[in-house]
């Protein structure tokens, strides 16, 4: 099959749509066979080059050429109808979306707030919002998973590591969830509405600092680097909430789906828990929530893969499709999803000086929700159809809007 005849349109493009994102694992599997890189198209029908295979998605993720700065790009975003980021709407001033040696500022002054003990000391507190969530279900019946469980527990765990007040909790849960569908008409309005609390809040941790990380952020001082500014503030905060906590979300979703396809690895977790932390791992592995990398630009013409791209050539990086395409460490089927897979690889945290900065908190929650989930509840199954379940249709995020299952909870024995 050639390349061509993979594309579902005429002029030969990956069209990496809601039908695309449903049926992503499988597609990014015969898209390998063809190559490691293809042409693109992508939301807002904005053109480029996708990179499916894990050697070259390591090239392109550190590629000195390929960069976050839009400019080279900014006459076919427009064209698109891209409006580019602005402080006010969107998620300038942070590091994501800053290049070299903007961006080892932003980081260095953003990873002295967020440390690791600070990270570490919130274990406990992560293990009781598990069991509280867990105690208000009835003990036996029907739910949305994704709603009872795997979104308030990172929601949670990240308003009150950054310091929101609880009254802003529904708020800004809907809101994060909302700023990652680019597709969605309340994209926009979303990222707006969080950069207003996130300012204001910031305000009131100047006048009034608490022991949270946002008074951190604000105190947080480097005699090289300076402060951040109210921009990049504000830009930070937002990032650790929207790429925080949604990607730990769908991670969640993503590895109860899988154990649910697979019950004998499912019965194996359950039986071995200490196998939980490599078992995070391969769930990463297997069907990350982050399915692609955010845009990058070729800052000159370059040559990636054998495809020549032109300056200001879009390219993102399958970051999931990459994890199926890494080496391992045993001559396993990648396709297989095996919890004791030994130092299971992969790309699901991005690779190179973007590398994401909060990958041991999503570690950290991921490994103790589903441990206490398997813990306590028992005769967990798909209450609907596997066919029935709506994948998010656009955006980075790879993940199913709801997850409706049959289950038992038992009581929590400390």
């Amino acid at each position: 099959m050639s390349a061509h005849e993979q594309c579902p349109h005429r002029d030969g493009r990956v069209d990496l749509g809601p039908e695309f994102k449903a049926d992503a694992p499988a597609r990014y599997a015969r898209l390998r066979t063809l190559g490691p890189i293809h042409p693109a198209r992508f939301h807002l029908g904005l053109e480029g080059w996708v990179v499916v295979g894990h050697d070259l998605a390591r090239e392109a993720l550190t590629h000195p050429a390929l960069l976050k700065d839009s400019a080279p790009a900014a006459e076919a975003l427009a064209a698109a109808g891209y409006v580019l980021n602005k402080p006010s709407v969107g998620l300038g001033g942070q590091m994501l979306e800053a290049d070299p040696p903007e961006h080892g500022r932003l980081r260095r002054l953003a990873a002295a707030a967020f440390t690791t003990r600070r990270t570490a000391a919130l274990a406990p507190r992560v293990e009781r919002i598990a069991h509280e969530l867990l105690d208000v279900l009835p003990a036996a019946g029907e739910t949305d998973l994704v709603e009872a469980f795997n979104a308030p527990l990172p929601a949670t765990v990240i308003a009150e590591l950054l310091g929101i007040p609880e009254e802003f909790h529904t708020d800004f849960r809907r809101w994060s969830g909302q700023a990652l569908q680019v597709a969605s008409p309340d994209h926009r309005t979303a990222l707006a509405s969080l950069h207003r609390m996130l300012a204001g809040l910031i305000e009131d941790k100047r006048r009034d600092p608490r022991d949270d990380l946002l008074s951190a952020l604000v105190a947080v001082r480097d005699e090289r680097d300076g402060r951040l500014s109210e921009e990049e503030l504000t830009g930070t905060a937002l990032m650790l909430i929207v790429a925080g906590h949604e990607s730990t979300v769908n991670l969640l979703g993503n590895a109860v789906l899988a154990l649910l396809r697979h019950p004998k690895q499912l019965a194996l977790l359950r039986a071995r828990p200490e196998l939980m932390p490599g078992a995070v791992e391969e769930f990463l592995r297997h069907d990350t929530s982050v399915e692609r990398s955010t845009n990058r630009y070729a800052a000159e013409d370059l040559e990636l893969g054998g495809v020549r791209i032109p300056r200001g050539g879009l390219v993102v990086v399958a970051l999931g499709s990459a994890g199926h395409d890494a080496p391992q460490a045993e001559e396993t089927d990648p396709a297989v999803l095996d919890v004791g897979r030994p130092h299971a690889r992969h790309l699901a945290f991005g690779y190179g000086i973007h590398h994401c900065l909060g990958a041991p908190l999503a570690r950290l929650e991921t490994a103790i929700a589903l441990r206490v989930l398997l813990e306590r509840v028992e005769g967990l199954e798909l209450a609907v159809p596997e066919a029935d379940l709506e994948w998010i249709g656009s955006g980075i995020i790879r993940g199913v809007r709801s997850l409706p299952v049959r289950y038992r909870v038992g009581p929590h024995r400390a």
